[in-house]
């Protein structure tokens, strides 16, 4: 459907790394953004999602935990998020996240520099793992019918922060990772 109705188109698969885990770190401006985030790479690589922990319901939970969504409490310090996507990560799993926390509101695509959480940065760092960013077009307008790309940019270079305290490490990683997502959502 992806690619018959919207015309997906999906560029620099070359950066994703072929084994081990990583963090795939996107822009988000549709609750379909996970399908096309994950698709290019599928059956290679399955992502794992975190999801908001009210979507963890008796109904929509089960199918959720099916396509590797796990929980994260919003607004509030996750450690236990983060641990859980430290691990897996280390274990060689993808975690792909939405680093501003929310959908972005349609019609703010260059207005308004979106601010991102730290939590796919500090996960990156944490577990040693690569932090690959995404940009995602054409999701915003899907009643429109428009072509919807990806463009999958390089890992984000993190070697240099090591020596640096974990928060301006974190915020650095932060910045760089957005500078790239917001690149890459116009290629």
């Amino acid at each position: 459907m992806l690619r018959f109705l919207y015309r997906m188109q999906a560029t620099g698969l070359e950066h994703i790394p072929s084994e081990g885990g990583f963090v795939l770190a996107a822009s988000h401006f549709s609750r379909f953004d996970p399908w096309p985030l994950g698709l290019p790479l599928y059956p290679k690589r399955k992502l794992r999602y975190m999801s908001k922990a009210e979507l963890f319901n008796p109904i929509i939970g089960p199918p959720l935990r099916a396509v590797g969504g796990f929980p994260v409490e919003r607004g509030r310090n996750s450690s236990a998020a983060i641990d859980a996507a430290v691990e897996l990560v280390r274990a060689g799993e993808v975690v792909a996240m939405f680093p501003e926390g929310t959908r972005r509101r349609k019609g703010l695509r260059k207005k308004i520099r979106p601010r991102a959480k730290p939590g796919a940065a500090q996960i990156a760092l944490e577990a040693g793992v690569p932090l690959v960013p995404a940009g995602i077009s054409g999701t915003d307008h899907l009643l429109r019918f428009g072509q919807i790309r990806v463009a999958y940019g390089a890992p984000i270079p993190l070697d240099d922060l090591k020596d640096l305290d974990r928060k301006r490490a974190v915020s650095r990683a932060t910045e760089r990772m957005m500078e790239s997502i917001l690149r890459l959502e116009s290629v």
